[in-house]
């Protein structure tokens, strides 16, 4: 196997040596060590197997539909392989480990037919599996066992409800999900995952798992089943079938139906990202580092739920954080945790507010201060006088762009002469998806769509952007990842002044964008798109309600 990645040219030989250690380390398969480290893909690594093993490459986004339907679903589903197709009489399935060829034996007798087997890369075949197969074998399985009476079981690791949600779970882990959410409706319990942002169906369950599954979710995250008219909220600590600890915050919420459950799932050991990995470059970038380098004054980062203030936070503190700075947040939740930093988790049920802690951490003489959200006078005001008795202060704010953070500030209450003298910066920053690297396809925009980025006098036919085509890489949906947008403001003398006079937020983006001084979101967004990183509709849909 390692003379088949080292002489194919997939792999140089310290690369060869970094991912056996690791292999050895970890307890996993060479080929599995290389593409979690990314020296290469995982198709090409694959391919490379196949070889190796003397197995033809499927795969598994070409399976025919005749092949699939000579094995049953959960067939399909547990032995792991996917009838690919038929030919000269012989039934090809994809397997993703070489030493399985075993279950050739076991679905021939189903088949009725010679079977043989081909090599496809894991992730691609999962999806493929869980694509065709879908939820509904486990959750008719589970329905059924309900129905037969058969609840008494739900204690043990076994139990049927238990299978499905940590299934679920799983499953939404492998999609890269960041959401789940279970909504009943009249007849049907709809399972959907939010995906870079979006949302898509993952299964449809019989109406008559609602209350078991939401019982076993309640009782994960500490809940009271029995109350069924309040909304609540809970936390489960969750380990994957990798091993990897996953934070998952639960949402109850009492509706028409029932209650539908949304879970936020926070990877403990996901890498904190760097600036650069968020997307921040050229000029702001320069502006960001002068601006969180400065002794003292307040730098808010503005946005929607779900826009990555709190990671772009976690990147400046990170870049802050050394042994002779001592950092102190206030978090509602603490969402990773960082070595070096003192974290303090908000518990509205004991009266420890953002205020409060805020209070009691600058008797503690911090140098930099992170407060997860301003959402009333009092935390604002503490945060601006903390700011203005020599402390660093970050914190996150709910306003649409950058210029309405200082009108909101005097909304909630504070005065204006102190958010002018205060605040030294605030971002506006959105997320959009990234264009999938394997499919993305060029083309020439349109007059329109040139227009819609606000590139004055740039002709059409003279740039060439990239728009999603889908492949098995993005689960067919032409975009991997996501990326930010951002808009960066400067205060400067003239801003602090129009702060003073309490002049209105349009003044205020009006003279910040003639003055060179800010960004848009839009003109940040039509830079990536131009640099071939998203798409004009992703631009639009998340910056459409700015201009």
């Amino acid at each position: 196997m390692e003379g088949v990645l080292r002489d194919g040219g997939t792999l140089e030989p310290d690369q060869l040596e970094k991912a056996k250690a690791h292999a050895r380390s970890r307890g996993m398969t060479l080929e599995r060590s290389v593409v979690s480290l990314g020296l290469a893909s995982e198709d090409r690594v694959y391919r490379d197997v196949s070889k190796a093993y003397g197995l033809p490459f499927g795969d598994p986004a070409k399976a025919k539909q005749e092949a699939i339907d000579m094995i049953p679903k959960e067939q399909i589903e547990q032995n792991n392989a996917l009838p690919m197709l038929v030919k000269g009489g012989v039934l090809y399935v994809a397997i993703d480990d070489p030493i399985n060829t075993f279950v050739a034996d076991n679905l021939s007798f189903i088949a009725g037919c010679e079977v043989k087997c081909a090599l496809a890369p894991p992730e691609a075949l999962k999806k493929a599996i869980r694509r065709i197969v879908g939820a509904g074998v486990g959750a008719e399985a589970v329905a059924g066992k309900v129905r037969g009476g058969m609840k008494g079981d739900e204690d043990g690791e076994d139990a049927p409800i238990i299978r499905l949600v940590h299934k679920t779970i799983n499953e939404a882990l492998e999609a890269r999900a960041s959401d789940i959410h279970v909504e009943p409706f009249e007849h049907r319990i709809r399972i959907r995952f939010r995906v870079d942002g979006v949302l898509r169906a993952s299964a449809l369950l019989e109406r008559e798992l609602h209350g078991p599954l939401t019982s076993r979710l309640k009782i994960m995250a500490k809940l009271d089943i029995a109350e069924k008219r309040k909304p609540q909220d809970g936390r489960i600590a969750f380990v994957s079938e990798e091993g990897r600890e996953i934070d998952i915050r639960t949402s109850v919420l009492p509706g028409n139906h029932g209650e539908t459950i949304v879970m936020r799932l926070l990877d403990k050991e996901k890498n904190l990202l760097s600036l650069p990995d968020l997307g921040f470059g050229g000029a702001d970038e320069e502006r960001f580092q002068r601006t969180i380098k400065r002794p003292n004054g307040v730098f808010l980062v503005t946005g929607p739920t779900g826009s990555g203030k709190t990671t772009t936070l976690y990147a400046a503190l990170k870049q802050l954080n050394r042994p002779d700075v001592k950092i102190i947040t206030a978090e509602d939740p603490v969402e990773f945790n960082i070595a070096g930093i003192n974290q303090c988790q908000v518990r509205a049920n004991i009266g420890l507010s953002f205020a409060r802690i805020l209070r009691a951490m600058l008797r503690q003489a911090p140098n930099i201060i992170l407060v997860g959200e301003i959402r009333d006078r009092e935390t604002a005001e503490i945060a601006v006088q903390a700011a203005l008795t020599g402390h660093l202060v970050f914190a996150s704010l709910h306003t649409n762009d950058a210029p309405s953070a200082v009108t909101r500030l005097i909304d909630i209450g504070v005065k204006p002469f102190l958010v002018s003298a205060a605040v030294q910066a605030i971002m506006a920053q959105r997320l959009v998806r990234v264009l999938c690297k394997e499919c993305k396809e060029a083309y020439t925009p349109t007059d329109m769509e040139i227009s819609s980025l606000g590139l004055r006098g740039v002709a059409a036919a003279d740039v060439t952007l990239y728009r999603p085509v889908g492949c098995p890489a993005c689960d067919h949906t032409g975009y991997h990842g996501r990326f930010g947008l951002f808009e960066l403001l400067s205060m400067d003398t003239a801003l602090r002044e129009m702060t003073f006079r309490q002049e209105s937020t349009v003044a205020l983006r009006r003279y910040a964008q003639s003055s060179g001084g800010m960004t848009t979101l839009v003109e940040d967004g039509a830079r990536k798109v131009i640099e071939g990183v998203t798409s004009v509709d992703e631009v639009l849909r998340v910056t459409s309600t700015m201009e």
